[in-house]
């Protein structure tokens, strides 16, 4: 592709990893949130009773907000008056049979990891330019914040429609050998530490499998007590492959519909008329 040329040519003259990775990972945010969008008028046209809604961000205060309907001990400090989080997919919306908007889909993009197209064209990277993988980057890491944030948001919810799609060499499941264009072959094993982030993630889904609609909270039983988990969807392709539109919105559009689905009796006078 004519796009990864110039992302290679622009790793090249970077001499390092981060501007490949901020290039890359902007052209993949933008098709999430360009899906997303196309969910949000599917939405509409099957559900023309609902109101729904699609926005980029959140504001820590009305995060705070959230939390202190809950209990008033909770949601108690903030630094930055004007501190939000900003999904790279946004947050879609519905508002239910009291007038309240109530999240149904969260996506988020990261890509990481441009190990398998390098080798095939032959690129070496490094400071020296003598290594075949590249240093892995903390997209993962900066990741949790926005997974917390809207937990903390939707902590009275009995689902957590928080999606995310990996794509790039670090988010593989599945041993990769690539050939060079001087024949030398390169095998990416797929539970190196050194190339893996996968694991930096899972916590996010308490080990839970992948590619798998975790929207519904798990309700376990602990000493006499119930504990409610909400997981995040993760979903990756095991061999390096980018996401295309169509698979995305297929599986954002099944978020969405878990999520109506447990949102049901808040939804009921719309959806029926009595």
């Amino acid at each position: 592709m004519g796009q990864s040329g110039r992302l290679t040519s622009q790793h090249k003259e970077s001499h390092g990893v981060e501007g490949i990775f901020t290039a890359e990972a902007k052209t993949h945010d933008a098709s999430v949130r360009r899906v997303a969008v196309s969910v949000l008028g599917y939405l509409k046209g099957k559900y023309p009773q609902l109101s729904f809604r699609h926005r980029t961000s959140i504001s820590k205060a009305e995060i705070n907000s959230a939390l202190q309907k809950i209990d008033r001990e909770l949601g108690q400090t903030l630094f930055v008056s004007d501190a939000s989080i900003q999904p790279d997919g946004g947050i879609i919306e519905v508002k239910d049979d009291n007038g309240n908007c109530r999240v149904i889909l969260v996506s988020e993009a990261k890509y990481q990891g441009r190990d398998i197209e390098n080798i095939s064209r032959g690129v070496l990277v490094g400071k020296k330019r003598n290594q075949d993988l590249m240093v892995t980057g903390n997209a993962i890491e900066r990741a949790h914040k926005n997974i917390s944030e809207i937990a903390n948001y939707m902590l009275d919810e009995s689902h957590f429609p928080y999606l995310f799609f990996l794509e790039g060499s670090n988010f593989m499941t599945q041993d990769i050998t690539i050939r060079r264009p001087d024949g030398r072959t390169v095998t990416l094993n797929y539970n190196s530490g050194a190339l893996n982030r996968l694991d930096r993630l899972t916590s996010a889904n308490y080990g839970m499998p992948i590619n798998t609609n975790l929207c519904r909270n798990k309700f376990i039983q602990h000493r006499g007590s119930t504990i409610m988990l909400q997981a995040a969807s993760i979903y990756t392709h095991g061999d390096g492959r980018e996401w295309e539109e169509q698979e995305m919105f297929r599986i954002m559009s099944d978020i969405a519909a878990t999520s109506l689905q447990v949102l049901g009796s808040d939804l009921f006078i719309q959806l029926t008329g009595k």
